[in-house]
């Protein structure tokens, strides 16, 4: 018995459109949070015009990010380390409706000996911390178009040295809102460190 075969010039049926769940991995989401929130760095060091290097062992510092310019006083090249974090505990900083002021600064939580290392001073190297707040449901953490890669919602940084220990074991620090981690404000803090300064 010979089976039937599909008429070419027939036309092709689909079903009927409607939303689409996609099936996602059975990944963590603190291992999901850790990956987007490099890829951000990644993006942001690429549009600076910076390289990344990741320490092998890493002893309490997540990168290496380095910016090569002639306007650098002590050498071509300068090199911050970036520790990252990341929490869906806490709210974009969005703008609020007129007469409401945006918060200036947002309240995160680090492990003393943590914070000991952000915090101590003086370095050879600076560093800094960036936090990246994400919406807590990973499929509304980016978005596709065709002339757009939309990553929600975004990294904000602050340099921590001299930063005291308050807590028993953990210590809250504040990140300012206006300090958002993009292209521009990476070669700025390059800028800075290039010059003798701090970030």
């Amino acid at each position: 018995m010979a089976l039937a075969q599909p008429d070419p010039a027939a036309p092709v049926t689909r079903p009927p459109a409607g939303p689409l769940t996609a099936r996602r991995g059975t990944l963590a989401t603190t291992a999901c949070m850790e990956t987007l929130q490099i890829g951000y760095l990644h993006a942001v060091a690429a549009a600076a015009g910076c390289s990344l290097a990741q320490p092998f062992p890493d002893n309490g510092i997540d990168w290496h990010v380095s910016h090569s310019a002639p306007g650098h006083e002590a050498d071509d090249e300068v090199t911050i380390k970036v520790q990252l974090k990341s929490t869906y505990q806490l709210a974009p900083r969005l703008p609020g409706p007129p007469g409401r002021a945006t918060p200036r600064t947002f309240g995160f939580t680090l492990d003393n000996a943590h914070l000991v290392k952000l915090a101590r001073t003086p370095v050879s190297v600076h560093k800094i911390l960036v936090v990246m707040i994400v919406p807590r449901a990973p499929e509304d953490w980016l978005r596709a178009g065709h002339d757009h890669l939309a990553l929600r919602h975004c990294c904000y940084w602050t340099n921590l040295a001299g930063h005291p220990v308050t807590g028993r074991s953990r210590t809250t620090v504040r990140i300012p809102t206006s300090r958002v981690f993009d292209d521009r404000a990476l070669c700025e803090i390059m800028t800075r460190v290039g010059a003798g300064g701090r970030p």
